[in-house]
């Protein structure tokens, strides 16, 4: 076992459970559990945003793919940044002005409230439990490089960890855990970044050139896709980088943690830039582990070069600085899954328990009890699931084929629902002007 980086991880986890331990002192009602009594002020909420978006696929993933195929693994990198400005202008001040603790309480406005309650809350624990087995995946691969646990008892861990934040400290526990992964990801990735690049002059093109001579002009200019298949499968991927983020529930609903629109939107433009630095240095990273690492060692390592990113620490930092960043590669998993169960629970105790099976009748003491429940149910079932074999299907990226499916069902169900009344009319007009102004009707 890796002394060091098991000394860095307990001081993490030490960390986050003093946040817990102070956050649940002041988690008192559905309001703070939900979404923090929506006090979180816009500069803390672009931090939690950031730390809850760049995740282990971000940060392991992205230089991993960079690392062994070149500039086609930078694609994602340029896809989760222009998701944000979709966010941005379409998706955050609608959602603020409507919602109040979960994206289901914005569509319910508009159409039949249990039905579409129902609905939204299955999309919302869908999404969140298979974006969970990613990072559960990954911690289990971290843990078992540094510390020689085995995959299973690696994932098991984060799995507790994550339901004692969620369950002890709600939303605000989890919005500051963020916040302290999301500072530690970029001291430890600008660190990183500086060490590769002062063996370049800090010249970026030096390093591009030094890789281009060591593995071939083809891991700088990205070739053309060899398939018709792959060349679809290449569409795919961008289109759902671009378009997924604006259905990520545990990316909406930090925007109801904020008091109002405006603060919605300056905390996007707060997050944008953190996101922004961190992706433009993902080719560094990348590069980097290519050139100090090597294509071979990184691919024995992990097949995947989802482990690139701590090899490069390794090589230019020793094993200090290794253990440094795969404990920022733990903080980041934890922060992730964080937020993915508090947007799970908060669909299943709000939506669907208060909502659709109390209408509406439950009281605060029942749903924290029903939303705790969720929360161990929830990561009970993502860390089964974790454990499992991958799915058969014949492109990993199915977007091309889900997103034009959505928008075709969408349309059928506007075409063929009952024809619009002049009330629903009325309250279409109101609930739009509502969504962009913030003005609510006052009758």
């Amino acid at each position: 076992m890796n002394t060091t980086a098991f000394s860095f991880f307990v001081a993490i986890i030490l960390v986050t459970l003093l946040i817990t331990y102070f956050a649940a002192r002041r988690n008192k009602s559905t309001s703070e559990f939900y979404v923090a009594g929506g006090n979180i002020t816009a500069w803390q909420n672009g931090l939690a945003i950031a730390g809850d978006y760049m995740s282990a696929a971000s940060f392991l993933g992205i230089a991993g793919s960079i690392a062994l195929t070149g500039f086609n693994g930078f694609f994602y990198s340029i896809g989760y940044l222009v998701a944000y400005l979709v966010v941005l202008f379409i998706v955050a001040e609608p959602l603020r002005n409507l919602g109040k603790y979960t994206m289901a309480d914005m569509i319910a406005a508009r159409f039949n409230a249990k039905k579409i309650r129902s609905v939204a809350a299955l999309n919302t624990l869908a999404i969140s439990t298979f974006y969970m087995i990613a990072q559960l995946v990954g911690a289990g691969a971290i843990i078992k490089l540094l510390l020689g646990l085995n995959y299973q008892t690696s994932v098991i861990i984060i799995g507790i960890l994550m339901t004692v934040y969620v369950v002890a400290g709600g939303m605000l526990a989890t919005t500051w855990v963020q916040i302290v992964k999301a500072v530690l990801l970029m001291g430890g990735t600008i660190a990183l970044s500086l060490m590769v690049l002062s063996h370049f002059h800090f010249n970026v093109v030096e390093l591009f050139n030094a890789v281009a001579a060591k593995a071939g002009d083809k891991m700088i200019t990205p070739p053309a896709p060899t398939t018709f298949l792959a060349g679809i499968d290449s569409v795919s991927l961008n289109l759902a980088l671009v378009l997924g983020t604006a259905g990520l529930p545990h990316i909406l609903i930090r925007f109801l943690s904020v008091k109002d629109a405006p603060t919605a939107r300056r905390s996007i433009v707060f997050a944008t830039w953190i996101i922004g630095l961190f992706y433009l240095m993902t080719p560094i990273l990348g590069y980097g582990a290519t050139y100090f690492v090597g294509i071979d060692a990184i691919r024995k390592a992990n097949a995947a070069g989802n482990l690139a990113a701590p090899q490069l620490a390794e090589q230019l930092g020793g094993n200090i600085f290794l253990a440094f960043i795969s404990a920022v590669a733990f903080a980041t998993i934890l922060a992730v899954v964080a937020g993915l169960v508090i947007s799970a629970a908060s669909a299943f105790a709000h939506d669907f328990y208060s909502n659709v099976l109390r209408g509406g009748k439950a009281t605060e003491k029942e749903q924290m009890k029903a939303a705790r429940w969720a929360s161990v149910g929830i990561a009970v079932f993502s860390i089964l699931l974790a454990l499992g074999a991958a799915a058969i299907f014949p492109l990993k990226n199915p977007a091309v084929i889900s997103v034009p499916l959505g928008f075709i069902a969408c349309f059928l169900g506007t075409v063929l629902s009952a024809p619009v009344k002049a009330d629903d009319e009325q309250k279409f007009e109101e609930i739009f002007v509502q969504a962009h102004t913030g003005i609510k009707p006052t009758n």
